[in-house]
């Protein structure tokens, strides 16, 4: 089934309901959100795009873009969404990598993007801006392509922090299966408001959220990015909210942000990355609401979820979500274990179809019973909790000692003066690696108070041989601390001890 028809069958009977209010107050129907999504997938034909085609787009988040989306969907395009971030020398490796039969670019960007695009051979390289003022003359009226559950929606590129950046697969199934369960799961309804500050060139914000608010017919607040004046002047409005720990952090610094503040709210959601407990216990104390974290990535969409009643444990991303089977196995030998660190495997209809053009590294990734190999180390409680301890790239292995990051920083960011830490392995020519934090401060203290407080909290492998001091921790546009980067600016600390 094409994934709009499914919304469609969702959709409400009164359609003048709105789907997304926007910040100047204007809002868009579910009717007209039809009708216009309906006009672009006809301009989306009529240029020549065909099911199973690439549409690659890195435009400003707006309606319009959310609006392209349902479009590509409907055409049976495959919406290919990039960073905003990403330069012109990034941007030819995706489109020659995705072979696009469209490529929409922001308006700023038209000749360096439109010159790229015909070197490259993308037939076609337009604004959003132009393609939607075509589109107001294009058929409202659009018969969606038929779609089988295996066929693309999606491409989304990972991060590409170790080698070629990779073109995750998702197909209609995939983001079917996702929100239908987690609708259900998070109790969403036709009443609730959605507060969207997320990005919507991933999962995160284009899935999880945009795909959560059309199957449960409720609406969302789509603000253009996260400004902390702006999420605190929609909040009364709002009945539940997504957000990464970054966007509670910055909350919580902020004094006009109360409990009277969010007393009609309903729920607040974090992941894309590790929240603290600290920051999960702040946030109790401050408005009275546990949030809820869940755990998924590009390939997987949402795994696991912490229950919506029940105990929202600080530290932990909760239970595998229902029709989802998640199992732990040995770093090295790939044998299945319980009761101890190993690496997150999970099977399920959530889960991708592969890579795209790279079979051989679809096929390493996945073990021959179906399970998809995640990289990330977790533990599994007796009751089927997980939590996660870092990823498998970031394991510290010190004199042949494991050393598990995210141990050390729970342990390091409560102390006095911390405002939060990262810790990483570094070359050192006597224990291989070493442990180094990371340390942004709060207030007053040094590497001597830090490494000192850590004496009865750690054993000796694990306390850091190194403290050092930054202003922040690089950060990817979703809040995850970029660890390849600390480990590269680093790599050289203990060069003079080797020598």
């Amino acid at each position: 089934m094409n994934l709009y028809d499914f919304f469609l069958s969702r959709m409400p009977e009164d359609r003048s309901r709105p789907f997304l209010e926007l910040p100047d107050g204007d809002a868009i129907s579910y009717a007209e959100t039809d009708a216009r999504s309906g006009g672009l997938a006809s301009m989306l034909m009529i240029l020549g795009v065909r099911p199973g085609d690439r549409v690659a787009v890195q435009v400003d988040k707006s309606a319009d873009a959310l609006l392209l989306y349902l479009a590509c969907l409907r055409a049976g395009a495959v919406y290919l969404p990039l960073n905003l971030a990403y330069t012109p020398a990034e941007v030819r490796y995706f489109l020659e990598d995705a072979g696009p039969a469209l490529f929409l670019c922001r308006a700023a960007d038209r000749g360096v993007m439109q010159a790229l695009g015909a070197e490259i051979g993308v037939p076609h390289v337009l604004t959003l801006e132009a393609l939607v003022e075509t589109a107001a003359d294009a058929p409202a009226h659009f018969v969606n392509a038929p779609r089988a559950d295996d066929d693309l929606a999606a491409i989304l590129y990972t991060s590409g922090t170790t080698g070629r950046s990779k073109g995750a697969m998702l197909t209609h199934a995939n983001l079917r299966s996702n929100c239908e369960v987690l609708v259900e799961l998070w109790r969403f309804t036709s009443q609730d408001r959605l507060l969207h500050a997320l990005p919507i060139f991933h999962t995160h914000g284009l899935f999880v959220a945009t795909n959560v608010t059309l199957a449960a017919c409720s609406s969302m607040i789509l603000l253009p990015r996260f400004d902390v004046a702006e999420v605190l002047r929609h909040l009364p409005n709002a009945t539940t909210m997504m957000g990464v720990p970054t966007f509670y952090t910055r909350l919580l610094a902020e004094p006009a942000f109360d409990r009277a503040l969010v007393t009609h709210m309903r729920l607040f959601i974090s992941g894309s990355a590790p929240l603290t407990a600290e920051t999960h216990k702040a946030f109790e104390a401050r408005t009275g609401h546990r949030i809820l974290e869940r755990y998924g990535m590009t390939e997987t969409n949402m795994i696991t979820s912490n229950p919506y009643d029940g105990a929202r444990v600080a530290g932990t991303v909760g239970y595998a979500l229902p029709g989802v089977a998640i199992r732990l196995a040995d770093q090295e030998s790939g044998e299945m274990v319980t009761d101890e660190v190993g690496v997150v495997e999970v099977r399920g209809p959530n889960v991708f179809k592969g890579y795209w053009r790279m079979p051989e590294k679809t096929a390493a990734e996945f073990r021959t019973d179906g399970y998809f190999i995640t990289g990330d180390l977790g533990e599994i409680a007796q009751d089927g909790r997980l939590t996660l301890v870092g990823r498998a790239k970031d394991l510290i292995i010190s004199g042949g000692l494991n050393v598990y990051p995210a141990e050390v920083e729970a342990a390091i960011d409560p102390l006095p003066g911390v405002a939060e830490s990262a810790v990483i392995g570094v070359p050192h020519a006597d224990f291989g690696e070493a442990v180094v934090a990371v340390v942004v401060r709060s207030g007053a203290t040094d590497e001597a108070a830090i490494v000192g407080a850590l004496g009865g909290a750690l054993a000796r492998f694990k306390q850091p041989k190194r403290v050092v001091f930054v202003d922040e921790l690089p950060r990817n546009t979703m809040g995850k601390v970029q660890k390849n980067a600390l480990r590269e600016t680093y790599r050289d600390l203990f060069a003079e001890v080797s020598a």
